[in-house]
């Protein structure tokens, strides 16, 4: 079990971030608090790691901890998902 931080707004941000993570095989659970920001995860860690996740996130416009999205795909983001960037 892992609990990550992942910017976001709202239950469209929810949706999309989970999505996102059961896209990497080896997710079994994904559950992201829109109030906290977490995201408590449950993988199999011999068929994909964290990092593999947060990268999937990112690569629909959210910051995962360390790996952030880009400009590009953030941008593209609903107005009312568009987080304050850190």
């Amino acid at each position: 079990k892992f609990t990550i931080e992942v910017n976001g707004n709202c239950d469209l941000c929810k949706k999309r971030i989970e999505k996102a993570a059961f896209s990497v095989a080896g997710v079994k659970s994904a559950i992201w608090n829109v109030e906290t920001h977490q995201l408590a995860l449950i993988l199999n860690e011999e068929k994909c790691t964290v990092l593999d996740v947060k990268k999937a996130i990112a690569n629909v416009g959210h910051d995962a901890d360390e790996v952030k999205a880009t400009d590009e795909i953030y941008n593209k983001l609903h107005m009312c998902c568009q987080y304050e960037r850190k």
